[in-house]
């Protein structure tokens, strides 16, 4: 039986495939996404030279600490290419992203670059969106207030279930690297995502959500048959 993280650096490994040198590179963040900058980082010991934006403050630590050459966003101005992982891949690549808590910053990186490639093992393919929580990052003013509009933004969706604030390991509430809460959404079907992204982002004091959509252009999935790339139009 193959292990999930083989699955996870294998489908990265392919990823890096796509980085040539020179380019400028949004440098995702999550457990498949840390296997893309250890083997990116082995490639700049052997000559590779490349420019990473990390989307997070956990990426960026790992790439200092591999010397991958990094810069903030601004500084690096338009980006060749961005590779992150997801927590779910739905039908023409929408995207339930945010997992770890930096989906601001990803959506940031990842709407900056020409091109976004996911990274995954194949069980986050999925027929339908939803089964992973969808995380709503929110202010911290007006929490509870925020959360009733949100409830009524996801009904108006066509979709309902239990929304509730992200705690850390230590039931303190979780905090983005942006100082913002994160609710997580657990709705177990999303049958048309468009339009609770839409209805959710209408909610006054929801700074981003999870849902990524047309942004992927491309997705790379391990499994034990080997890998497969999907593109929005072939899943």
């Amino acid at each position: 039986m193959v292990h999930a993280e083989d699955l996870k650096r294998r489908a990265a490994a392919h990823a890096l495939t796509y980085v040539t040198d020179g380019m400028r590179l949004g440098l995702g963040t999550g457990s498949t996404a840390r296997h893309f900058v250890e083997l990116l980082a082995e490639k700049v010991h052997g000559g590779l030279t490349v420019l990473g934006v990390p989307t997070s403050e956990q990426t960026l630590a790992q790439a200092v600490s591999l010397g991958v050459p990094i810069a903030t966003l601004d500084e690096a101005g338009p980006l060749d290419l961005c590779i992150d992982g997801a927590d779910e891949i739905g039908p023409g690549l929408a995207l339930i992203k945010g997992g770890g808590g930096a989906l601001l910053r990803e959506k940031i990186v990842a709407s900056a670059a020409r091109e976004l490639i996911v990274i995954a093992d194949a069980t986050k393919k999925v027929d339908v969106l939803g089964r992973f929580p969808l995380p709503i990052e929110v202010v911290d003013f007006g929490v509870a207030a925020i959360t009733r509009q949100v409830v009524e933004a996801i009904r108006s969706a066509g979709c309902a279930g239990d929304i509730t604030v992200r705690r850390d390991g230590d039931g303190h509430p979780f905090v983005t690297d942006q100082g913002h809460l994160i609710l997580d959404a657990h709705l177990g079907r999303i049958p048309d995502p468009a339009a609770l992204a839409a209805a959710v982002a209408q909610v006054a004091g929801v700074v981003e959500h999870g849902l990524f959509i047309g942004l992927a252009r491309r997705a790379v999935l391990a499994g034990k048959d080997g890998i497969t790339e999907l593109e929005p139009g072939s899943f």
